[in-house]
């Protein structure tokens, strides 16, 4: 990332904190937010299980691992777009 002009560096760093805060807002609503409504959630039933149930077991941990891939994926296409992406 020395190659970057300071311009550069700032405007990729803009970016990539930018992803960064957006991740943290996904995180922080599915592992807290979504929690807060479980009693009211639990009314609703799938397959048997309260939702509220549901969300806190399997529904966060989804959004978890598919939020993942695509930071992984969003950050690879700004890597790319700033010339600083790993050669594979």
């Amino acid at each position: 990332m020395s190659d970057l002009s300071p311009e550069k560096a700032k405007a990729y760093w803009a970016r990539t904190s930018g992803l960064m805060w957006t991740m943290l807002a996904i995180w922080f609503f599915f592992g807290f937010v979504i929690h807060l409504f479980a009693p009211q959630l639990n009314g609703i039933r799938i397959l048997g299980f309260p939702l509220g149930f549901y969300m806190a077991a399997q529904g966060s941990l989804i959004v978890f691992v598919v939020s993942l891939f695509w930071f992984a994926s969003k950050q690879n296409s700004i890597d790319e777009e700033f010339g600083v992406a790993e050669e594979e």
